[in-house]
């Protein structure tokens, strides 16, 4: 599996997530100091978060950073 691939997998459970807990990317951006178009960009695949931000992201989505990597490795 290639970067993009992967990258796009990563976006994708980032939404589903965000999508369970009722929240907008705007809401998800503001809890992880971000702006809304990176939490776009990052969902669509097309930004690599840091770690740092990925460690944000599962905190503010309340889930184990496991679950947003999931069928990336």
């Amino acid at each position: 599996m290639n970067t993009k691939e992967r990258l796009k997998i990563f976006g994708i459970n980032v939404k589903k997530h965000r999508l369970l807990q009722g929240i907008s990317q705007e809401e998800l951006a503001e809890k992880c100091d971000i702006s809304r178009n990176s939490i776009s960009l990052i969902e669509t695949g097309k930004l690599n978060p840091t770690i740092l931000k990925v460690v944000d992201i599962a905190k503010a989505l309340d889930v184990n950073i496991e679950n947003l990597i999931t069928d990336i490795m």
